[in-house]
């Protein structure tokens, strides 16, 4: 549960919305193949769901705002800069207008390329 004060108090939000929401923005961006089991616990996870679709996404609060981090495939022949820069614009747009949430950082790293 991520928890962060406003002028009405306290608010916590599930850290599987959070996940459901990075993934599927994160997703959605051109050239992104899919998003990558990371760690050990992400690993055991993915083996044993065959759909794990938060998989590759990292949550860690900061004070009171998210430090997220993104395992991605890319598709090869794409402009990589370009592929990590409209991830970290669309994540952090995302999570402060649709969950309200201060975003310090979105740190992604691209475990893979394939081709298509």
């Amino acid at each position: 549960m991520i928890k962060y004060k406003n002028h009405l108090g306290t608010i916590g939000i599930s850290t599987a919305y959070l996940r459901q929401l990075i993934s599927n923005t994160a997703e959605s961006c051109f050239g992104v193949a899919g998003l990558n089991a990371y760690g050990a616990k992400q690993g055991v996870i993915a083996m044993l769901k065959k759909e794990n679709t938060t998989r590759g996404v990292i949550i860690r609060q900061e004070g009171e705002q998210l430090v997220v981090d993104l395992h991605i495939t890319v598709n090869y022949g794409v402009n990589v800069g370009a592929i990590v820069e409209s991830i970290i614009h669309k994540v952090t747009y995302v999570l402060q207008e649709q969950a309200g949430v201060s975003v310090k950082s979105v740190n992604v790293f691209i475990d893979e390329m394939i081709n298509n």
